[in-house]
């Protein structure tokens, strides 16, 4: 790039150690409490900006649900049509994750989010002026491009941009936006024509891709690039005017040059030893997440209801109203208890949920207590639910913003989000065979996945709460701990 070439700015002066430990910058977390006690406006206006991508993701993610019948009449469509409407999302986004990283590298932050948007507009806006099939599937799949970089990159941007302090908030708000996205997509979607709901998805949209121009670009991003005045530049504005932000500048520029030294790595580079604990952890909640049959719940959540004797309206509403709480607490909490405690919490919460859905099926099968099963089932859905959203929904992607070094963010980042979306297809795709299988089977099955959880997470998964990127990435690479 151009700006490679920037000469140093005042903070240029090596001040940081030689190695970084867990326990590094303890001191330094005293010295910038107070300064980052209270949260600067731009930080807050910036990560706003971000997560209206957010918001996107989750009202692509809810639009196929209340529009079936709609779209299904209007155009004249078979259950096996609109299924391809619905799964191509999903296809499209594995396309987006490939790119995802390497577009995020090389453009830049702002950038990529606004490629997504770009995507996100046409793809909306061809559902909406669709008048056959085909129409509809060219729509989704670029939607589906859109939403697979913005899951990537939107809380990669937040973490870099975010103090220590409030990291794992500001990142979790990803999943909270989400969370509103599809809950308020499904009620619009009661009251509103398909074509009109596909119009309104544009909106949050252009929203950001007009606000993007405004916000700073990731202060580790433009260090990387050589960007070095600009990298303090952008750090000084969002930390606010009065803020003194040497020695953090300083940290990232010193841990950004010395990650330079080693070439970038490409998807087969990943597989080094060095990136071993790092990449288990990212993929390894990343598939853990998925798994634990999150998309088969939530996307088939009527029938699942219906299955247990309930009407499709209260378990849906029942959903939505612990959903959006649970995930508001997990933010709140997130940089409070730490993410290891959150995410144990959580995936106990999930085995116990999937544990009560699948007794209810074994006791309908059996035909004993029939006016309690049904209620097993709701809440062991509802149990599930409120503990997915607090803990096990939001951080894999906190932690994945979170550890991976600068040199291979881009890959390892693509790899991580590409493996979340291929899990989510095949559980999206599986869910109606094994329910036809065994219902009960089906829970149990999930129910052992999310205690085997619990194990990976007390053993592998580090806590990241308080530390800056760069000491957790330097506490998990084996280079950087012996440079």
């Amino acid at each position: 790039m151009d700006n490679k070439t920037s000469e140093p700015s005042h903070f240029s002066a090596p001040l940081l150690p030689t190695s970084y430990g867990a326990n590094d910058g303890v001191d330094s977390d005293e010295k910038s409490h107070s300064g980052a006690s209270s949260i600067p406006t731009t930080l807050i206006l910036t990560t706003l900006v971000a997560v209206f991508g957010s918001y996107v993701f989750g009202s692509a993610i809810g639009y196929s649900s209340p529009t079936q019948s709609g779209i299904m009449r209007d155009l004249n469509l078979g259950v096996a049509q609109y299924s391809i409407f619905g799964s191509i999302l999903t296809i499209g986004a594995m396309i987006g994750a490939v790119v995802s990283g390497r577009i995020a590298d090389y453009a830049g932050r702002r950038v990529a989010m606004g490629f997504s948007e770009v995507f996100c507009i046409l793809g909306w806006l061809a559902i909406t002026f669709s008048k056959v099939a085909w129409w509809l599937y060219v729509g989704r799949l670029l939607i589906g491009c859109g939403i697979g970089l913005l899951s990537y990159v939107v809380p990669v941007y937040v973490a870099e941009i975010t103090p220590k302090n409030f990291r794992g908030a500001f990142t979790a708000v990803h999943q909270l936006m989400i969370c509103c996205g599809m809950s308020l997509t499904y009620l619009i979607g009661a009251y509103v024509n398909w074509r009109i709901l596909a119009l309104i998805g544009t909106i949050p949209c252009l929203v950001q891709l007009l606000s993007l121009p405004f916000i700073p670009d990731s202060p580790r991003w433009l260090a990387k690039v050589g960007c070095l005045k600009e990298s303090d530049s952008a750090l000084q504005h969002l930390r606010g005017k009065n803020a003194d932000v040497y020695q953090e500048a300083t940290e990232i520029r010193d841990y950004t040059e010395a990650f330079q030294r080693q070439t970038e790595a490409s998807f087969i580079g990943l597989f080094q030893m060095q990136y071993l604990k790092s990449l288990t952890v990212g993929v390894g909640l990343m598939i853990l997440q998925q798994f634990g049959g999150i998309n088969g719940i939530v996307f088939y959540a009527n029938s699942i209801f219906i299955s247990a004797g309930f009407s499709e309206s209260v378990g849906t509403i029942a959903m939505v109203a612990v959903k959006i709480p649970m995930t508001t607490l997990g933010v709140l909490l997130m940089d409070k208890s730490g993410r290891r405690p959150l995410l144990l919490v959580s995936a106990v919460g999930t085995c116990l949920g999937c544990f009560l859905a699948a007794l209810s099926f074994v006791l309908q099968d059996l035909h004993k207590w029939k006016g309690v099963s049904p209620i097993m089932a709701l809440v062991g859905v509802l149990v599930y639910m409120g503990s997915y959203s607090i803990g096990i929904g939001a951080i894999p992607w906190v932690i994945m913003s979170e550890i991976f070094p600068i040199n291979v963010k881009g890959s390892a980042g693509s790899l991580v989000t590409l493996v979340s979306w291929l899990c989510s297809w095949i559980v999206s795709y599986a869910f109606n065979f094994l329910m036809s299988w065994s219902s009960a089977g089906t829970f149990f099955m999930f129910s052992c996945i999310c205690g085997f959880t619990v194990l990976f997470v007390a053993k592998l998964v580090p806590e990241t709460k308080g530390r800056t990127l760069e000491e957790i990435q330097a506490s998990l690479n084996s280079y950087s701990s012996t440079r």
